[in-house]
């Protein structure tokens, strides 16, 4: 299983940084910008979201992306029309700000198998659930917490026939056996060699242990990390919920657009 979230000498300060027009900002979806929702597909984007985006686009000067463990064609689909700079599947796929779209050679073709064997497990454990992203399958066990054991269990032994070219990540009540070597610091790297990226100072908010990849490689380019919500975490500074998360970054969306200072 990937790595948890790292010491880096301290807790995470409570709030947040002030952001700046030069910065180049990175958001996680769900349980960030979003409440978690005891289904993936019961989440929607209100009226608000979508005012906050647009402003967040035009303050930052296009220099914001969602990195996400959804699919690009999820996310796209809750926030239709619009479309966002965005890392979909851990980074598995992502969408440059000019559009161009980047897939990661994977072999998805082998989950098949993998997806026949959880789906049957699924059925007979009510309350859990199993999500095809296309590059991966997330057992969610939100609605079953104390079958986290058996679901660990057999992600797992699913796992280990599908060999070194897939690894298992643990999220918030998921499961993820997704493709090896892509996560969503790496995914962040990509977009900050590219324009209108390069050259910002970045920040990267997420609530989940996904999220500790993008917070090391932020931290490591001397940038603002925000952890939401309560647990452990290598990130520099901590906001409660999503709540608090677009509270926090409507006084910047409320900015006129500008680049780098």
């Amino acid at each position: 299983m990937a790595n948890g979230p790292a010491d880096r000498g301290g807790p995470a300060i409570d709030g947040a940084p002030a952001l700046e027009p030069g910065m180049a900002i990175f958001l996680d979806f769900d349980g960030t910008l979003v409440h978690h929702e005891d289904r993936p597909d019961a989440v929607a984007v209100d009226a608000p979201l979508r005012a906050l985006m647009e402003g967040l686009q035009r303050a930052s000067a296009g220099a914001l992306a969602l990195i996400s463990g959804r699919s690009i064609a999820d996310i796209d689909a809750l926030f239709s029309p619009e479309r966002f700079a965005i890392a979909g599947q851990h980074g598995a796929e992502r969408r440059s700000a000019d559009g161009t779209m980047h897939f990661h050679a994977t072999p998805a073709s082998r989950l098949h198998g993998s997806e026949e064997e959880l789906r049957r497990f699924v059925d007979a454990h009510p309350g859990l659930l199993l999500e095809n992203k296309g590059t991966s399958l997330a057992l969610h066990y939100r609605n079953a917490p104390a079958l986290a054991q058996p679901a660990e269990r057999e992600a797992r032994r699913v796992l280990a026939a599908l060999g070194e070219e897939f690894e298992l990540q643990g999220g918030k009540f998921v499961f993820e056996i997704r493709p090896s070597g892509r996560d969503k610091g790496t995914a962040i790297a990509e977009f900050l060699g590219e324009a209108p990226f390069a050259g910002r100072l970045p920040v990267f908010v997420g609530d989940d242990l996904t999220d500790e990849l993008g917070f090391a490689l932020v931290d490591g380019r001397g940038g603002h990390t925000v952890k939401v919500g309560p647990g452990p975490t290598s990130a520099r500074w901590r906001l409660a919920d999503a709540d608090a998360v677009r509270r926090w970054l409507a006084d910047f969306a409320a900015r006129p657009g500008g680049g780098p200072g």
